[in-house]
C-alpha cells in the first residue's frame, strides 16, 4: 500500500473521548516495550509519528493516527512491565478490553510479540481471548534483525507452538522486513 499520509488524530483515555465515524480502524498491541510505535512508523514510513522510547509503558492511552484520510491505525496501551501504579495500569488495561470488545470499526488487531522471547503469561491469554471473541487477529514478531537466522527460525518455531498457530508474521522495523506481507494482510482486513 502507497502511504499519501498519516497523522496522529488524537489520545483517548475512555471511551467517550473515542472517534464516533465509521472508518475502519486495524489496532496495535502487546506488552511494554515489544515495538509496537517503531512498528507503526515503519510501516507508515514515517519517523516519529508513533512516540517511541527506551521506557517500557509510554503508550498510557489509545491513540488513533489517520491513514491516508481512508482509514485508521490504533496503537493500544502495553501490557506487562511498565513502571506504573497498579492502579493506573489496571484502567489502561480495561481502556484497552473495552476497545477490543465493543469496537464496531475494529477490522483487524495486530497482536505484536518479541522474537526473541518466549511468549509471555499475558501474550497467550490475549491469544486465547482473541480467539474466542471470533476476533480477526495477525502475530507478528518483532525485532527480527537482532537474531541470527538459525536462532530467529528456532524461536519462530516456538512462538508458532506456544499460539498453536503458523500464521506468525517476522517483521523487523529497522529492516523494513516482513512489511509487504503485513500490507497485504491489512489490505485485505480493510476490503471485507
Amino acid at each position: 500500500m502507497k502511504v499519501t499520509s498519516a497523522e496522529f488524530i488524537k489520545s483517548a483515555f475512555k471511551e467517550t473521548d473515542w472517534l464516533h465515524d465509521n472508518l475502519r480502524e486495524i489496532a496495535f498491541l502487546g506488552r511494554s516495550n515489544v515495538g509496537k510505535s517503531s512498528l507503526i512508523n515503519s510501516l507508515l514510513g514515517v519517523r516519529g509519528l508513533a512516540r517511541t522510547s527506551s521506557t517500557p509503558g509510554r503508550t498510557q492511552s489509545l491513540n488513533f493516527y489517520l491513514i491516508n484520510q481512508q482509514f485508521r491505525f490504533v496503537d493500544l496501551p502495553g501490557y506487562g512491565y511498565a513502571r506504573a501504579p497498579k492502579t493506573i495500569k489496571a484502567e489502561w488495561g480495561k481502556a484497552a478490553g473495552d476497545y477490543l470488545a465493543q469496537r464496531e470499526q475494529l477490522v483487524l488487531s495486530i497482536h505484536i510479540v518479541d522474537s526473541r522471547h518466549e511468549p509471555s503469561k499475558q501474550d497467550l491469554q490475549l491469544h486465547e481471548w482473541l480467539k474466542h471473541h471470533q476476533k480477526p487477529h495477525l502475530i507478528v514478531a518483532t525485532k527480527a534483525d537482532k537474531l541470527s537466522n538459525n536462532e530467529l527460525r528456532k524461536n519462530m518455531d516456538r512462538i508458532a507452538r506456544a499460539f498453536n498457530s503458523t500464521q506468525v508474521l517476522i517483521y523487523s522495523a529497522t529492516e523494513r522486513r516482513g512489511r509487504d506481507q503485513l500490507w497485504g494482510a491489512i489490505e485485505k482486513s480493510l476490503k471485507r
